[in-house]
């Protein structure tokens, strides 16, 4: 046997092995050295705790009905703990926690159901999973009436979504990704926050007072860069591509404009369904977004080719047992969260709009 030929044969397979009462953490080390996308899962547990022993600030993305799936609760997990230092998602989660948080249920239902019955009434259908539409017209009611009692001047998401989550908190007492993260003070941005049923009890706030709900999404973009110019040391989780997936990734381009010396993030771990070859970039590879500068070229990176409702909970319990003592020994990140501009251990970041090019 040639000596390359003997370097590439020299790890085997093991063949995974049954035994009773396994932990998520035993099970996913023996999947390392099982092959597909069981193996990348045990590696993005691998690089997830790298993340947290290393003094990086972590961002989540969060696209997909993950909430309407039962994910909900995993995610506040992973935001309260401190897994994840500033979330970034679609405005379905946000709305789909707040309804659960209000008291409300999702109910399981099939895909191969009559939707014209459902239709008929007033059910609403998320592959197999139903909602009563009449408590969401509800919850647009609710989120109108919060928005109309703001200050009439313009809001990132960022901080409307604080604000919120407050309110929800002060109002429900319940666990739920938006409480979580009011608690523990995570930012979270939803740059797409029109395109959601969030979006849409703004609007209706607009009913109630002409200059209510006013979300200023560029100022995401210049805030989410100045984070990075303040925390040039970086890393992503993201679960299901779409906007929070390249939200995060053009904050670290973004900030490199500001002259911050980002190089991308120095780790990454995504759990998507989508396909690269299609040119989409909720499927795009990571090592694509090196070409972007999106990923440092020294990343440590993997994608899990899979349903989150499959790999997340795995990972997350996994991780709660693995990471116990980095996450006592982590130091992370430190928000101020209520007002216009965020601080970071105790700094302002600049105005929206402030930071200049180098």
């Amino acid at each position: 046997m040639t000596s390359r030929k003997s370097r590439l044969l020299n790890v085997p397979v093991e063949p995974f092995t049954v035994e009773a009462g396994l932990p998520a953490e035993e099970i996913l080390h023996r999947m390392e050295r099982i092959s597909f996308q069981g193996r990348n899962l045990a590696t993005a547990h691998k690089v997830w705790r790298r993340m947290l022993a290393d003094d990086v600030l972590i961002f989540l993305g969060v696209a997909g009905a993950l909430s309407a799936g039962g994910l909900r609760l995993v995610l506040a997990h992973l935001i309260g703990q401190r897994y994840v230092d500033c979330l970034v998602s679609t405005g379905a989660n946000l709305y789909h926690d707040l309804h659960e948080t209000r008291g409300r249920r999702h109910f399981l239902g099939s895909p191969r159901a009559d939707d014209r019955e459902l239709q008929a009434e007033h059910i609403d259908r998320v592959y197999d999973t139903l909602v009563d539409e009449e408590e969401f017209v509800d919850n647009d009611n609710w989120i109108a009436t919060f928005a109309a009692t703001l200050d009439a001047r313009p809001y990132t998401s960022r901080e409307f979504l604080y604000l919120l989550g407050g309110h929800l908190w002060r109002e429900t007492g319940r666990d739920g990704i938006l409480t979580a993260a009011y608690r523990a003070n995570v930012p979270v941005f939803c740059p797409a926050i029109a395109d959601s049923s969030i979006g849409m009890g703004l609007s209706q706030a607009r009913d109630q007072r002409p200059d209510a709900g006013q979300v200023d999404v560029i100022g995401d973009v210049a805030e989410s860069a100045a984070l990075v110019v303040r925390r040039p040391r970086t890393a992503s989780v993201v679960l299901g591509g779409g906007t929070p997936k390249n939200f995060i990734n053009q904050a670290s381009v973004q900030a490199e404009y500001c002259g911050s010396g980002a190089t991308g993030h120095r780790y990454a771990l995504q759990i998507v369904t989508d396909v690269p070859h299609f040119g989409g970039a909720s499927g795009s590879t990571l090592d694509e977004a090196q070409s972007w500068g999106k990923l440092s070229a020294d990343a440590d990176y993997v994608t899990v080719h899979a349903d989150a409702t499959l790999a997340l909970p795995l990972l997350a319990t996994a991780l709660a047992g693995s990471a116990r003592n980095l996450l006592a020994a982590r130091r992370p990140a430190c928000f101020e969260l209520g007002g216009p501009v965020m601080s970071v251990n105790g700094t302002p970041l600049p105005a929206r709009g402030a930071a200049t090019p180098g």
